[in-house]
């Protein structure tokens, strides 16, 4: 099995578990009841990404943002770039994030509703994919399309699955264990088969305070895990709360988390 093949069935079986781990149909845009979360100031300066990035964007260029979300990104580099087209298939998120720039007063940022293989956009300097790479289950058909429309291309990924730090808790409640999602290792054995030699540069943040009480530390679980009230799985996830919650700065974090920091994979095509 070719990596590209090993990255797709990764997301494949992934997908298949959280889908008989339901109780009922994901509603058809995913993001509806958390894009708010992802509006931000983007002038602020105290987001280590943010400014490390605004560094590689110099003045006159084009930057696509594929998977913008809510604009954490895509309005921030707009006021170092000549123009950002943010591409982004959830209706919520690109409502976020057209009023987040009428709000910032950003003018030039162009919002493509769409997923980025269907797209139609143009060349650009600078090809930007911030943590979208994890489900996607074409991935060389995704980077090969990155490659065809930018200069230089940039994908930050965690260097392990954003959801991994639950992964532990699956078995206990679930008695299966979580089939992983691809990332870092997994992406960059893809590049090496793709003949992509990148760079990488890690970019240290502060640990995420967590759960900011043990209430939204259980709902917040019991959505990720797919747990429904009064069912034998809830049942198991209160009793394990208090073995696997520890306090830190305030909130509440899983025990032994590692913290997950971006990784910034850089390269130039037929560089």
């Amino acid at each position: 099995m070719s990596e590209t093949e090993r990255w797709n069935e990764m997301v494949r079986v992934e997908h298949a578990q959280s889908d008989s781990m339901r109780k009922e149909a994901p509603p058809a845009d995913s993001w509806s009841n958390f894009a708010q979360q992802f509006k931000a100031d983007p002038r602020r300066t105290d987001d280590p990404l943010v400014n490390y990035l605004r560094q590689l964007v110099p003045p006159g260029q084009v930057v696509l943002d594929v998977g913008a979300g809510g604009g954490r990104l895509a309005l921030p580099l707009a006021l170092e770039a000549k123009k950002v087209i943010a591409v982004e298939p959830s209706p919520s998120m690109c409502r976020v994030l057209r009023e987040a720039a009428l709000e910032f007063d950003v003018t030039n940022v162009e919002v493509i509703e769409s997923s980025w293989l269907d797209a139609q956009v143009p060349q650009a300097d600078l090809a930007l994919c911030c943590h979208v790479l994890y489900v996607i289950q074409d991935i060389e058909a995704f980077v090969r399309k990155l490659e065809q429309h930018a200069k230089r291309i940039l994908v930050i990924v965690y260097q392990a699955p954003p959801q991994s730090q639950i992964y532990p808790l699956w078995e206990p409640i679930h008695s299966v264990p979580r089939s992983p999602l691809p990332s870092l290792p997994e992406f960059l054995r893809v590049l090496t088969q793709l003949g992509v030699e990148p760079d990488i540069h890690v970019v240290h943040t502060e640990r995420n305070r967590g759960f900011e009480s043990l209430e939204v530390a259980k709902e917040q679980l019991a959505r990720r895990l797919y747990v429904t009230p009064n069912s034998p799985e809830m049942a198991r996830l209160e009793a394990l709360l208090p073995d696997v919650l520890e306090e830190n700065n305030g909130g509440f974090s899983i025990k032994h988390s590692v913290n997950l920091e971006p990784r910034v994979v850089s390269w130039q095509p037929g560089a």
